[in-house]
């Protein structure tokens, strides 16, 4: 269990760097798809899709699927130890596919804060007023309260009678 726990950070890790290598460049993508396209077919040199970056959930399931099947079979030819076990391969492959939706996830708020950084600031800025003006609105209102507090103090309320003497003061009793 810990060292699945282990590979699978790992693989989140993995995931993160492949994304971010396919963002910047996807020269073993569009070697392939010279191979396998006619030229009408082919990529055009502004497209920026990869095996990972820009692609939907199956085909990117697919390509890492592949992937880690190809080092697992490396892997078992390689090693005298059988290390390459089905949990081990499956928690490599969902850790690798949840770090490149994270990757994605913090390339994307990256390029949103970029696009909106002006009216964040704005935002930020008219927060800040609008709490400095409501603390400002209840030191005020604190002071008003301790200055009633004060009059209430100052002058004292005279006993007042009961509706039974205010009755008998004017002779209906």
């Amino acid at each position: 269990m810990t060292l699945e726990l282990i590979f699978f950070v790992a693989s989140i890790l993995l995931g993160i760097v492949l994304y971010w290598r396919e963002s910047k460049g996807n020269k073993v993508y569009r070697f392939f798809n010279k191979m396998m396209n006619s030229k009408e077919l082919q990529m055009k040199p502004s497209e920026t899709k990869g095996f990972i970056y820009q692609q939907s959930f199956l085909p990117r399931f697919v390509f890492v699927t592949t992937l880690f099947l190809i080092g697992m079979l490396v892997v078992q030819f390689l090693l005298p130890i059988g290390m390459a076990t089905i949990s081990l391969f499956a928690s490599m492959i969902i850790g690798t596919l949840l770090g490149t939706y994270v990757a994605g996830f913090v390339f994307k708020s990256a390029e949103v804060i970029d696009e909106h950084s002006d009216s964040l600031e704005t935002i930020m800025h008219d927060t800040l007023e609008k709490g400095k003006e409501f603390i400002n609105d209840l030191k005020e209102d604190k002071e008003i309260v301790k200055e009633e507090v004060k009059k209430v103090d100052q002058k004292p309320e005279e006993p007042q009678k009961s509706a039974r003497e205010r009755l008998k003061d004017k002779g209906y009793l």
